[in-house]
């Protein structure tokens, strides 16, 4: 029976773990996919690449906003996607081989289950170790759809490696994936119809922010709201064995009838502890399958550590990032732990425009009963605004009405990721909303602008 100092289950950001500090150690990775996770293989990275190709082209489409006579042709989408996959491809490559080469580590192309107290099942063969990481991630959630079953749909992790651009999209659900990859394929030329069962898309975002995404999405494509899908099924073109053509045939809730050549499903996600039976190795998940940890990232188990979207509901790179620092040196100094952080978590969505919030919404302020000031500033009302000729973007700030400290901030709009980064760091570094807008030079005429105007007018 194979024994080992520490397993490490997922290859995304639990592969970060391993460092100089482990040399001595006999480790273990089990990752049955590629190395790199989510993020690298088939989510952020990819999808982001995609995201810039968009912006590009339906900037081109829009040239006439600025007195430009550009215009943008159908996307070459093979030459965009092997230009993505060309790249990502050989860095998972790399990293499993890297893995494998060094003399400590030993890696398990196979998927763990539990079987008992840090023991798992590894292609049949038993494996245990002193300390167990949980870091298998999530996978797509599938809605129970009559018939969807037995259709080739998609989901975000292979509709990026598709061969051809499809005429006709329709995407199901309203989230950061769907508004994400209909920003992608709108942009690059499909015609696109998400249908979502809300009312307004990306759930738990700020209202605000909400209504004028879903604005401006419905202006874009179409957009079916308060809808579900009753029936789909899948006519395969037989003059093309072999290959992805084919007509979805979408009956929905309200009687309208779809038709289209690919269909994504991107209506949520969930963590994979079932799949591994982290209850038979005494590990505890919440009602939601998200495996629990205290604040240093212990599980109900000992000497078993959990991080990443397997546990965190937000599901984002950069807290998997830090949760992988917390445990790599709780790992090490036991005597000395490390707690994660979450006083601070932003959070981003790049469709068109993009998004970038942090702290609460203004709407969890209201039900929570808590105080607040609220300012909003406009694109449109700042020298770059006037630039670029935004008329849909703003920022959106609000702060505690005795201390000054800025609660939250939600911006939509180009850049609105970056924009709202200053605002993550002046929150860090405990100032108020008067000591971010008055307390340093705001470049004039940059983008930054906009948040220093939203700040002032608190």
């Amino acid at each position: 029976m194979p024994h080992h100092d520490l397993l490490i289950i997922g290859a995304g950001s639990g592969n970060s773990i391993i460092g100089p500090e482990h040399d001595d150690w006999d480790v273990a990775v089990a990752e049955p996919w590629a190395f790199g996770g989510t993020c690298m293989n088939r989510g952020c990275i990819p999808s982001k690449m995609l995201v810039y190709a968009a912006d590009v082209c339906l900037a081109a489409r829009h040239g006439d906003h600025l007195g430009l006579r550009t215009t943008a042709g159908q996307a070459d989408w093979p030459a965009i996607r092997d230009r993505i996959f060309g790249r990502i491809d050989p860095i998972a490559d790399a990293g499993l081989a890297y893995r494998q080469s060094l003399d400590n580590v030993t890696v398990y192309r196979h998927a763990a289950r539990f079987t008992g107290d840090r023991t798992v099942i590894l292609n049949g063969t038993e494996v245990t170790a002193d300390r167990v990481v949980l870091a298998m991630g999530a996978r797509t959630d599938v809605p129970p759809i009559n018939g969807l079953a037995d259709v080739p749909f998609r989901t975000s992790d292979d509709v990026m490696r598709i061969d051809s651009l499809p005429e006709h999209l329709v995407v199901l659900g309203g989230g950061f994936i769907a508004v994400e990859m209909a920003h992608v394929f709108e942009g690059l030329g499909s015609r696109v119809t998400i249908v979502h069962r809300g009312d307004l898309l990306l759930r738990g975002a700020d209202t605000d922010v909400r209504r004028r995404l879903t604005e401006v999405y419905g202006a874009r494509m179409g957009l079916l709201l308060k809808t579900t899908v009753a029936h789909v099924r899948h006519e395969a073109d037989r003059t093309n064995a072999g290959g992805e053509s084919g007509t979805f045939h979408l009956a929905l809730s309200d009687g309208t009838k779809l038709e289209a050549d690919q269909l994504l499903v991107a209506t949520g996600r969930t963590p994979n502890g079932d799949l591994a039976d982290v209850a038979v190795g005494g590990i505890a998940v919440d009602e939601r399958g998200y495996v629990t940890t205290d604040e240093q990232l212990r599980t109900s188990a000992d000497c078993v550590w959990a991080l990443g979207d397997v546990t965190n509901p937000v599901q984002l790179k950069h807290t998997a990032n830090a949760e992988a620092r917390v445990v790599a040196h709780n790992l090490v100094h036991p005597d000395d732990p490390w707690s994660i952080d979450r006083r601070f978590v932003p959070h981003a969505v790049f469709g068109h425009p993009q998004v970038g919030s942090i702290g609460p919404t203004e709407q969890h302020l209201v039900d929570s009963g808590r105080p607040y000031l609220v300012a909003t500033r406009d694109y449109a009302s700042t020298a770059y605004g006037w630039a670029m000729e935004d008329t849909t973007g703003f920022a959106k700030v609000m702060a505690d009405p005795e201390t000054r400290l800025l609660l939250g901030a939600h911006i939509v709009g180009p850049q609105a990721p970056t924009l709202v980064q200053q605002l993550i760091q002046g929150m860090v570094a405990g100032q108020t909303v008067d000591q971010m807008a008055h307390d340093q030079l705001w470049i004039h005429p940059a983008m930054p602008e906009l948040v220093e105007q939203a700040l002032l007018a608190l």
